[in-house]
């Protein structure tokens, strides 16, 4: 670790700790879905990931930028939500540790003065109060299931611009809180969606504040 750049120690101590936390103990390890018996595993989840694969390729240098690394911790929690069902016990512990992770990460990178980029490591801009509102009304013209996907990828990656009402079990999507590369991953999937909404939704998007 003692060649890492400061912003890669930062990154390599933060995995560190995740890896090491109690809670953790199903993250570390690949799943092992032969011994649990969860044999849909492999066509559910396409990109498997655990904290042990993460820490490993931070400390050999494996990744471009340390956001390549935040986004397969992300995949990891992203992949549990994926596979489990809302409200068991595995969901909420992904979905509490997304929340976490996003936190730390976020201080990560303003102490190392690090900003947001894209996946193929470009710089990726604020978006304006039009793109804001424009993916907010695109929200209402996709399917239920396609909602539910942009959801669960906010779960993993921004989980501050999701607002829960477990009463009425709506979620509104806050998209004044979604991190400018969150937003451009979700402006892309949404553009690619064929659009088509099936269905009264039960997740509500909520509009961007003007």
């Amino acid at each position: 670790m003692s060649n890492l750049t400061p912003e890669w120690q930062a990154m390599a101590k933060l995995v560190s700790q995740f890896y090491a936390k109690a809670d953790a103990e199903p993250f570390r390890d690949p799943v092992d879905w032969e011994a649990l018996g969860l044999f849909d595993y492999p066509q559910v989840i396409k990109k498997p990931m655990d904290l042990g694969e993460v820490k490993k390729k931070v400390n050999e240098g494996k990744y471009k930028t340390i956001h390549d690394a935040a986004d397969d911790v992300r995949l990891i929690w992203k992949n549990c939500m994926t596979y489990n069902a809302d409200g068991s016990d595995f969901y909420n512990l992904a979905q509490t540790m997304a929340k976490k992770f996003e936190e730390k990460f976020e201080k990560l990178c303003a102490q190392n003065e690090v900003g947001g980029y894209s996946g193929d490591g470009g710089l990726v801009d604020e978006p304006t109060i039009e793109e804001k509102r424009a993916f907010a009304k695109s929200l209402y013209k996709i399917s239920k299931e396609e909602l539910g996907k942009v959801i669960t990828d906010l779960e993993a990656k921004c989980p501050k611009a999701l607002i829960k009402n477990s009463a009425e079990d709506e979620v509104e999507i806050n998209v004044d809180n979604i991190s400018p590369v969150a937003f451009k991953e979700a402006v892309d999937y949404v553009s690619g969606c064929s659009g088509g909404a099936g269905g009264k939704k039960k997740k509500t998007a909520k509009r961007a504040r003007t």
